[in-house]
């Protein structure tokens, strides 16, 4: 939701959440807890929170905090389970989204997490632009893959979720970066976050040469919508869950998604999105 020009209502948000909440998901992304001046899209997060706390069930919640204001909210918050860190392999957009260099975010990083340890919280780690940049800062997957074991060392996230956030992975590109990542730091649980250009297809291959390399965690959004509106001006859709859940059928990969609502989840995505 959050590169979207217009605002959507509290009510409208709580509407659709509830109905991913019924699907199966490991977790939900539920919102943010950054500058409302940055991001005006999220500035209800913690009144959605309240909001769903009735109903929350197993589900997993998860939110993003880039900051340590951010990270206190998300702490404090009784209903959040997970707080997702975003850290950049660009130092350009590290600039852009938190105005820190990698190696403040870094330090900082260090801090958040035994905050969010003694909270009794989680902590995922999203490691952006990690497949490339627009911007023409150096990038090689040795240089990646030195983050990702800093993280790993540093603060052992529940995930690192190598992230593609301007659409430049390729099947090629994602096996290397896994592998080498895994050759570096072989403890830590690598996920994808995929961010692919309209009109994407299985067919690219993304998913199956992340599966095939060894990974488990994929992030998703019904019907491909979002993006990140700091990357560039142009934004670049999610992996579409529907995407991701016919792969899975199509390998015989076993889920705890109900068939049945999942389509009631899709047809609210279709409301609030189209």
């Amino acid at each position: 939701m959050q590169g979207y020009p217009h605002p959507f209502s509290t009510d409208s948000k709580v509407e659709y959440l509830e109905h991913l909440m019924d699907v199966g998901f490991d977790s939900i992304d539920i919102g943010s807890f950054v500058s409302a001046k940055a991001i005006p899209q999220m500035a209800d997060s913690a009144e959605v929170l309240h909001r769903l706390s009735m109903v929350k069930g197993k589900n997993r919640f998860l939110v993003i905090a880039a900051n340590r204001h951010g990270v206190s909210s998300a702490c404090a918050h009784p209903v959040v389970d997970v707080i997702g860190f975003p850290f950049s392999a660009s130092d350009e957009f590290q600039r852009r989204n938190t105005n820190r260099t990698r190696e403040q975010a870094m330090e900082e990083l260090c801090d958040h997490a035994k905050m969010i340890r003694q909270s009794g919280k989680s902590l995922v780690v999203y490691v952006s632009m990690a497949f490339g940049n627009p911007y023409g800062d150096p990038f090689s997957l040795e240089e990646v893959a030195h983050w990702v074991d800093r993280i790993q060392s540093e603060v052992a996230p529940e995930a690192i979720s190598l992230s593609d956030t301007v659409a430049m992975a390729r099947p090629e590109s994602i096996r290397e970066l896994v592998a080498t990542c895994r050759q570096v730091s072989p403890a830590a649980n690598l996920g994808l976050h995929l961010h692919v250009p309209s009109g994407f297809s299985l067919r690219s291959g993304l998913v199956q040469a992340g599966w095939e390399a060894g990974v488990r965690r994929f992030d998703s959004a019904l019907l491909g919508y979002g993006g990140c509106p700091l990357a560039q001006d142009q934004l670049c859709g999610n992996l579409p869950s529907e995407s991701l859940l016919t792969f899975a059928l199509s390998e015989g990969i076993q889920t705890n998604v109900s068939p049945l609502a999942l389509e009631a989840a899709h047809n609210a995505a279709r409301r609030l999105f189209l």
